[in-house]
């Protein structure tokens, strides 16, 4: 094994928003690999792409229907393996979401299931009565009363952690687990370069329980890690496991089960920390999260295709993010908030810089979501979380350069928010302007690709004597990087004393300027309002 996960900067891109290359208003696996050369530009190491599988597209692709077909509109085998064969060529990864958790109610196997005396029976969860399992919250708020709901046909009530339309899959029937395995091996030997888990915290039931994190799912966790070492070693799993630190580290065993899991609890802090114009809530939680196993890795970001999840804050804090950054009734969704990071931030360039200097130096993997590079928009009026999945905006035309169909053809509208539409915000436009975010991100990867340390070194969380301040280090072998983040909207001064300054000059990674001398003891600079630095501690001369 490699582990260039460790060291790789992901990129989520959503096939059917991304490019549509046969005019029908649907971004395509042929538009995503038309798109190929600027994400090797833009300076990422891996795209990931939600699911792809066949589906009734209920909850965009996550509901799979068939695990071994491609959606229609997307294209077919063959076109995939050509995105996987050009994402190699030019040296970048491509992972796949895969649901393990449920179905869609359209697959097969639970149309058999539903059938009395059918041998898929126990493929999936039911009972009697819709009262077992108490104790299991409900996930979606929003749109579900129940864990379960009744099925004439079967004459009996199903289980489903998510919507009604996703039954849950019975990980106590060892056909099941099997299925799965296959469904993993098949992918894998076809070229993926890994997956995202999906959901991995709900696959078994148990009654007494919340129906998470259960001894169980890390024993099959323990068999999906163990076909992977086996057969395809260089290949990533990376969990989508939104729980607290304690609980999500489980979820790396002792380096056999995934390779990387999500950092939920710290995204929000890093919001709260704009608000709250202070660093402290981001500096509890980095001291409540456990060391890592050897191998393994954090994936940390900003924003997603989902709402921006507020399930890892206190009751308080989750009101406080709602009122601060949602105030609209309509930007919230579940325990969350329904926005994109620009306009999340008011399109704020500092801020936006800010978060990205944070999160392109913390413990992890960064990973990135298509269009915020650019800082695009949102549409409100879609429903659900269609809002944060509008088309990718290339260009300033009627199409925004991502399909030649007519705009009233595509399968999510453009944006067309003042100061986010496609004639404000798109990537030719940004291209051709030195100052814009996307190269100034493209240079911060850049930057970032030179320091190995950001993702393989340790990390220590440093007292500048400021609470607006956010200092710490990340140090390989004799390779010192100290990043500086100022929370507050004024300046503020940083005083930072410790072994790792002494007799070490401090160069502006980015610039390349001087910015302290050796021997300075303490270590003591001013940081502009919303400012971060990446500084290199060199041996003085």
């Amino acid at each position: 094994m490699t582990e260039w996960y460790r060291t790789a900067v992901f990129y989520e891109a959503i096939v059917r928003s991304f490019q549509d290359s046969n005019g029908d208003g649907i971004g395509d696996l042929r538009g995503l690999t038309d798109r190929l050369d600027y994400l090797q530009w833009l300076g990422i190491d891996c795209i990931w792409i939600p699911p792809i599988f066949q589906s009734p597209m209920r909850d965009g692709g996550y509901d799979v229907a068939d695990f071994y077909a491609i959606q229609p509109e997307l294209g077919t085998v063959d076109d995939l393996h050509n995105l996987v064969d050009g994402a190699h060529t030019r040296g970048l990864r491509v992972i796949s979401d895969l649901v393990l958790n449920h179905t869609s109610d359209a697959h097969e196997w639970f149309q058999r299931a539903r059938q009395p005396g059918s041998p898929y029976r126990d493929w999936y969860v039911w009972n009697d009565t819709p009262d077992r399992y108490p104790e299991a919250r409900i996930v979606f708020l929003d749109t579900e009363d129940l864990n379960w709901s009744w099925d004439e046909t079967a004459g009996a009530y199903f289980w489903h952690r998510f919507y009604a339309h996703q039954p849950d899959l019975n990980f106590d029937n060892p056909d099941v687990r099997s299925a799965m395995l296959e469904v993993i091996q098949h992918w894998l030997s076809f070229g993926f370069d890994g997956f995202r888990l999906d959901a991995v915290p709900y696959l078994y039931e148990r009654d007494g329980t919340d129906g998470e994190n259960l001894p169980e799912t890390h024993q099959f966790l323990k068999e999906v890690r163990s076909l992977v070492d086996r057969e395809f070693p260089d290949a990533v799993l990376l969990s989508e496991a939104n729980q607290w630190p304690e609980d999500v580290i489980e979820y790396f065993g002792d380096g056999d089960e995934c390779h990387m899991n999500f950092h939920f609890p710290v995204m929000p802090r890093l919001y709260m920390g704009l608000a709250r114009r202070h660093a402290d809530d981001i500096r509890s939680i980095l001291a409540a999260t456990p060391d890592l196993p050897p191998g393994g890795q954090w994936g940390v970001f900003l924003r997603n295709h989902d709402e921006l999840t507020l399930e890892m804050v206190t009751d308080e804090d989750r009101q406080f993010m709602w009122d601060y950054f949602a105030p609209d009734p309509t930007m919230r969704l579940n325990l969350g908030i329904r926005r994109r990071l620009a306009p999340l931030l008011d399109g704020d360039r500092r801020s936006i810089e800010l978060l990205h200097g944070v999160l392109l130096s913390l413990p992890g993997s960064p990973v990135l979501y298509y269009g915020d590079e650019i800082g695009m928009g949102d549409d409100l009026t879609l429903p659900d979380r269609d809002g944060v999945r509008t088309p990718m905006q290339w260009t300033d035309a009627p199409g925004a350069g991502f399909s030649a169909a007519h705009p009233d053809a595509f399968s999510l509208p453009l944006v067309s928010t003042e100061g986010f539409r496609p004639t404000d915000v798109n990537v030719a436009k940004q291209r051709s302007e030195p100052g814009s975010l996307l190269n100034w991100l493209r240079t911060m990867l850049e930057a970032r690709r030179t320091r190995p340390e950001m993702g393989l070194g340790s990390f220590e969380v440093l007292d500048a004597g400021n609470a607006a301040i956010l200092a710490y280090s990340r140090v390989l072998e004799d390779r010192v990087t100290l990043v500086l983040a100022n929370f507050e909207r004024e300046t503020q001064h940083a005083r930072i004393a410790g072994p790792q300054l002494e007799g070490r000059v401090a160069i502006d990674i980015t610039t390349g300027d001087r910015l302290v001398e050796a021997g300075s003891d303490p270590f003591e600079m001013n940081l502009g309002a919303l400012e971060f630095r990446w500084l290199e501690l060199a041996p003085g001369a």
